[in-house]
């Protein structure tokens, strides 16, 4: 045998990553302000999800920045928060769209802090993308 078999292995890893505990959390928070109708807790643990998603995709060298990810997200939350509303009302009419606000503890106000989230999260998304280069300009 010789002497490099017997050598203990060398771990790569040189830092650990705080993004699976920021999803984690994200995912939790998300889920019991949804469940529990706790509006902004739910719309804070899902941009706090959809971004640490976004960031732990970057770090591990899928993605160049997270931009685009966290807009597609976003958009998802978006989509999926009115299909959540346009299943408990008449989506046919705008004054339905309207009147859904009025029901204060309903599904409907989940599907609507679930789009919250969303919009936010495109919104921040467009915003860092346009604003990124010139940070990274400045930083020079």
């Amino acid at each position: 045998m010789t002497e490099d078999a017997d050598a203990p292995a060398v771990s790569t890893a040189d830092k650990a990553s705080p993004w699976p505990l920021f999803v984690a959390l994200g995912l939790a928070v998300g889920e019991v302000g949804v469940f529990m109708g706790l509006y902004p807790v739910a719309v804070a643990g899902l941009l706090l999800f959809v971004g640490s998603v976004a960031g732990i995709v970057t770090e591990a060298g899928y993605a160049e920045r997270p931009w685009k990810l966290l807009g597609g997200l976003g958009g998802l939350l978006v989509v999926v928060g009115i299909w959540v509303v346009s299943t408990q009302i008449d989506a046919g009419t705008a004054a339905a769209w309207m009147g859904a606000l009025d029901a204060p503890g309903t599904i409907v106000l989940r599907g609507f802090s679930i789009a919250a989230a969303g919009v936010i999260a495109l919104v921040a998304s467009g915003a860092f993308a346009v604003v990124e280069p010139d940070l990274a300009t400045a930083n020079q």
